[in-house]
């Protein structure tokens, strides 16, 4: 878990993002969902978009593991 200082606004009223990840591996295992320790707005759905299946995490927009994936484009 991140220091508090480098955390940022992760509280609950923290304004949160989204990332679709895909729900399974190529191979079709499904992905286990665990959640976010550095922030405490993390949630996760599971969308149905026509022929795939996502799971949209959601994150504070200061969550490190958030901003890692998005500077990333995972």
């Amino acid at each position: 878990m991140a220091d508090a200082s480098e955390r940022g606004n992760v509280t609950f009223s923290a304004p949160v993002g989204s990332i679709d990840l895909p729900a399974e591996a190529e191979d079709g295992t499904p992905y286990e969902i665990w959640p976010c320790p550095d922030c405490l707005p993390w949630h996760a759905e599971v969308i149905g978009t026509g022929d795939r299946v996502v799971v949209r995490e959601w994150h504070a927009i200061d969550c490190p593991q958030f901003q890692e994936v998005v500077s990333n484009g995972d």
